[in-house]
């Protein structure tokens, strides 16, 4: 489903990715773990094409989107929830799912907004309500189902369990364990490893912008001077 080789990106003059790799492959949820500032955002921003100056391959359902701009990235079904939500505040819960609607694609589930408020069922409870009087949690979750209403076939998930409460967690988790049953890929990046291990087969673990290691994540949770080395504070 994706393939990336050798990714560099700068900010500026500043390089902060060194020739990461990863793959992710369909129904697979490959989670990138590592401390604050490893890189694991930007890895997430350099494969949507949201980086200025990066260099690598990265290939899509088979395709090179290296040198894409981001919104033609999208359409073709590479989909992206940020770690800062950005949902539009002025807009009831259907609005956002609306203003997202894309046509139904091969290889892909196609979302509804029946399907999406059975899967987050908070979000039924309040469809009329403005996205700027739901809590960090419920705007999470409205992030995640704007993005699916785009019908995408791998979503880049960044930090979906940061400062929510400890039942939008669970829900998170249960609806990346959907996802990877409707044959969706799934990279995660993650800091809490406790999460990541609930819904992730393959972990990529990064520091200071390079892959430290990559393998199953039950390699990962037994390797404990790995953790301590790269992933402890």
């Amino acid at each position: 489903m994706l393939d990336v080789d050798s990714l560099d990106a700068w900010y500026g003059q500043a390089q902060v990715l060194y020739r990461v790799s990863l793959a992710v492959g369909a129904g697979e949820c490959v989670a990138l773990v590592g401390r604050n500032g490893a890189g694991k955002s930007t890895t997430m921003k350099a494969i949507m094409g949201l980086m200025a100056r990066r260099r690598g391959t990265v290939v899509f359902r088979g395709r090179d989107i290296s040198s894409l701009p981001a919104y033609r990235i999208a359409r073709l079904g590479l989909g992206w929830v940020p770690e800062d939500r950005r949902v539009f505040t002025d807009l009831t819960v259907r609005e956002n799912l609306a203003v997202a609607r894309q046509p139904p694609r091969e290889g892909a589930p196609t979302w509804t907004e029946d399907k999406l408020y059975a899967l987050f069922p908070n979000l039924k409870a309040m469809p009329d309500r403005p996205g700027g009087r739901m809590s960090g949690g419920e705007q999470q979750m409205l992030t995640v189902a704007r993005t699916l209403m785009g019908n995408p076939a791998l979503v880049l998930l960044d930090e979906p369990s940061e400062g929510v409460a400890p039942i939008i967690v669970e829900e998170m988790a249960r609806m990346i364990v959907a996802l990877k049953a409707e044959g969706v890929a799934v990279l995660l990046s993650e800091q809490n490893l406790h999460f990541a291990r609930l819904v992730s087969d393959r972990a990529v673990v990064l520091e200071k912008g390079e892959v430290r290691f990559t393998g199953s994540m039950e390699a990962l949770m037994q390797d404990e001077t790995l953790q301590r080395t790269h992933l402890s504070l």
